[in-house]
């Protein structure tokens, strides 16, 4: 039989290597395609990859760990990582800012898990393809069920049903919306996470 500790590795593979169904397109996709592997590599997950003008123009990536943290110094690990993947692939043909980031408190939703973590908090999404002609929606996480998000709209329907299958393939963009009680939901996740992180560097000297 496997021991605990060898169960807790294979899931945190797992987690690690979990598919995002929200993923980004043209150069943005060769740039996620390029950088990906040696994110992974130092054991954290790729959440996004955006190109913006804002400062002429910035390369913004953000990821995490499978835990939903990442410090200053997390991200100077994946800056030192994935500069001379981008230095060697040079996939922008002008000059831009290299910005590496955590997700932040409002985040973007991109993985099953994102949406299982935060139930009971706001989120907006917008779906690839409209939904009986509808493509916006705000509303509570109630779950995941299968392959789909279980919402609870803010604007209930006529019918009385307010919680709605929406599928996870069909998202285009989600983002929690920022609450009182999702900053303080997030702060304790944060310190949860740090507790159980210093709890295993000790166990491992």
């Amino acid at each position: 039989m496997q021991d605990q500790d060898q169960v807790q590795d294979q899931n945190k593979v797992q987690d690690l290597h979990e598919p995002r169904f929200v993923r980004e397109n043209g150069l943005e996709a060769r740039i996620s395609a390029m950088v990906e592997p040696a994110i992974l590599d130092l054991g954290f997950r790729l959440v996004r990859v955006k190109l913006s003008g804002l400062n002429g123009l910035t390369l913004q990536i953000m990821a995490e760990r499978p835990d939903g943290t990442m410090s200053v110094e997390d991200c100077e690990k994946v800056s030192r990582a994935i500069a001379p993947v981008l230095d060697v692939e040079d996939p922008i043909n002008q000059e831009y800012n290299l910005e590496i980031s955590s997700p932040g408190v409002d985040r973007p939703l991109v993985r099953a898990s994102d949406f299982a973590r935060w139930v009971g908090h706001l989120v907006k999404l917008e779906l690839a393809e409209p939904l009986d002609g509808r493509r916006r929606f705000r509303g509570e996480i109630r779950g995941v069920d299968g392959g789909d998000l279980i919402l609870r709209l803010e604007d209930l329907p006529d019918d009385g049903v307010p919680d709605i299958p929406l599928p996870l393939a069909n998202m285009g963009e989600a983002r929690l919306v920022m609450t009182d009680a999702l900053v303080e939901a997030a702060l304790k996740a944060e310190k949860a996470a740090r507790r159980k992180a210093a709890k295993a560097a000790a166990k491992s000297d």
